[in-house]
């Protein structure tokens, strides 16, 4: 029961960075063609403020799996950024997709990019949860009651002494978490290719 168990949640988590993958990779794809509004000083600062969102979803991640350690399906986590939502690792994600966007330097394409992140992840935190429901019984459903799914309530936050985790999870979670970095080299060489004249600017958003 246990390794059905383990090979059950094993699968959710691997559904979950193959839906990261995807959206990171279908928002590269689709903007290459797109533009900003903004003029050059705002694009740079929009820019900034998603290198920020970026650094706050990798680090917000790590400070996540910390806590998870791969124990999601064996045992209730409900202390450190899991005793203020019930989806960190997911809320995080969010923030570094909207990072993602803002390379672009629009506003819009921001908004968009974490909007699409924040549906794709909340469709796959209502599958984890009916299988928790089943896993952990009682207590896990206490647990739903108090903590909000997905936007943290700090006013919940509460710690423990000391945690435990697998280097390997901590490793894979980082290696993931890149993939954010990724973008903004990415999209300089797609702004390059703009002004060059090389890469068509298709549309351009606010």
């Amino acid at each position: 029961m246990r390794g059905e168990t383990t090979r059950a949640m094993a699968a959710f988590q691997s559904s979950r960075r193959y839906v990261l993958a995807f959206l990171v990779g279908i928002i590269c794809v689709l903007l290459i063609f797109g533009g900003s509004l903004h003029d050059e000083l705002a694009h740079e600062r929009i820019e900034s403020f998603g290198l920020a969102f970026i650094l706050v979803g990798i680090g917000g991640r790590l400070w996540s799996i910390l806590y998870i350690g791969g124990r999601k399906s064996a045992e209730l986590v409900s202390t450190g950024p899991y005793s203020v939502t019930r989806n960190p690792l997911y809320f995080f994600s969010t923030i570094a997709a909207g990072g993602v966007g803002a390379q672009t330097g629009s506003l819009v394409i921001t908004a968009l990019s974490a909007a699409f992140c924040a549906t794709a992840f909340y469709i796959v935190a209502l599958r984890e949860e009916r299988y928790l429901k089943a896993v952990l019984g009682a207590p896990y459903l206490a647990y739903l009651d108090r903590v909000p799914r997905f936007l943290p309530n700090p006013r919940l936050f509460r710690d423990q002494e000391e945690v435990t985790f697998r280097p390997e999870i901590f490793n894979r979670t980082l290696l993931d978490g890149l993939v954010f970095l990724v973008s903004i080299p990415f999209f300089e060489l797609v702004e390059e290719g703009q002004e060059l004249g090389i890469i068509p600017i298709l549309f351009r958003l606010f």
